[in-house]
């Protein structure tokens, strides 16, 4: 990988771009073949919506890549070509890194998972004891799989927090504020002996609803990722969103209250002081003698609390109120929500779509489409794997 932090900026494709439009639609045939087996080119178009000219141009492409060969066969009476994935050896890495927690996955081109590792972090955990951690977790999976490391290709990594992409370093408003500064590239390069290429968790937990989940066919989405800091990826024009420096989806500083209390961040009333699972937790546990986790507010909002429901409901409202404005500048199809309180379902969904249609444009609020992520906890770190993919597949490193 270059020395010249800058390579990152110059890497990150563009929504629109050819460069970006080509990965996209790689990602989507090769879902649609891991889901359904071989199939001819003209069924290809048709399950991915892409013109038959595409499907030929990237299919000659991924043969000559050795990820898919073509063979023979006939479709309504006509000889045609059927496309099948190849198994090979290379492993792309995911990693993701939580507020208390690091996940690691390996998968094949063809988006198999073939090993998972996860482990609990304290705390304030900091970046080169986490790092070095990660490391360790990486040995043993190899070794347990049997997968030699010459055959891992990159690694994609996530984090709760901004990363300028012109430094590859975390900036000012991570939920994990020991890691501001750290060059995260360079220290996971040198601690795996890897490529590797980082992004917002929220980001991936997006590219991951269009490569792994069941949203693969939308071509402007918002994952909304909800936790002890709220952020938002996006997918426009059919590839992620990264802006000029590759700080986007910051939702959690949008300001709710004007005088609110201060975030994190330095402002006032941003949604994270109202919306987190701090916050709910914070609210929740006052007369307890233990604080309580995000578990057990699931477990009370299931069981009909009053005060776990209200709490729930305010912090939905002020989601969806946050929502609206992106959704009057950008008009997405859908917006996927994630987060450790997915196993709310409804009970978070029904404030947050009641707030969105409150504020936003009638026409464009009751036209968007909220629902939960199918992926769970893993869309972040399978998101990591579709970015090392993608870098490794156009020479990105």
């Amino acid at each position: 990988m270059s020395d010249n932090p800058s390579h990152l900026a110059e890497h990150v494709p563009r929504p629109g771009s050819q460069s970006a439009l080509r990965q996209r639609n790689e990602q989507l045939i090769v879902a649609a073949l891991r889901e359904q087996g071989p199939l001819p080119q003209a069924e290809l178009a048709r399950t991915t919506g892409l013109s038959t000219a595409t499907i030929s141009n990237i299919v000659k492409v991924m043969c000559a890549d050795g990820l898919a060969t073509t063979s023979p066969t006939t479709s309504s009476g006509r000889r045609a070509l059927a496309v099948s994935l190849l198994e090979t050896p290379d492993i792309a890495l995911g990693i993701d890194f939580g507020r208390s927690h690091v996940r690691l996955v390996l998968a094949s081109p063809n988006l198999r998972v073939v090993a998972e590792k996860y482990a609990q972090l304290p705390l304030g955990h900091l970046a080169a004891e986490s790092i070095a951690a990660a490391a360790v977790m990486l040995d043993e999976l190899l070794s347990e799989s049997g997968i030699s490391r010459s055959n891992v290709i990159g690694a994609g990594v996530g984090v709760p927090g901004p990363i300028d992409h012109r430094t590859g370093t975390v900036v000012r408003g991570a939920i994990l504020p020991e890691w501001v500064g750290v060059n995260l590239v360079s220290e996971l390069e040198q601690a795996l002996g890897l490529p590797v290429c980082a992004d917002n968790d929220a980001n991936l937990g997006a590219l991951a609803q269009v490569t792994w989940g069941e949203h693969r066919a939308a071509r402007d989405l918002m994952f909304l990722k909800i936790g002890s800091g709220i952020g938002a990826g996006l997918i426009l024009g059919g590839s992620p969103y990264y802006g000029h420096s590759g700080i986007t989806g910051e939702i959690g500083h949008s300001t709710i209250f004007d005088q609110g209390l201060v975030c994190r961040c330095g402002n006032r009333g941003c949604l994270e002081t109202v919306a987190s699972t701090a916050v709910m937790i914070e609210l929740l546990s006052r007369g307890e003698l233990v604080p309580l986790t995000v578990p057990d507010i699931i477990v009370r909002a299931t069981s009909g609390d009053v005060a776990a429901l209200r709490v729930i409901d305010d912090a939905g409202m002020a989601v969806g109120r946050a929502v609206a404005n992106v959704v009057n500048m950008i008009n997405p199809e859908i917006i996927v929500v994630g987060g450790p309180l997915a196993a709310l379902g409804e009970t978070l969904l029904n404030p947050i779509r009641r707030g969105l249609v409150r504020h936003a444009v009638p026409a464009i609020g009751e036209a968007t489409t909220v629902t939960m992520s199918s992926l769970g906890d893993r869309a972040e770190v399978l998101g990591a794997i579709s970015l090392a993919l993608t870098h490794s597949r156009h020479g990105q490193h």
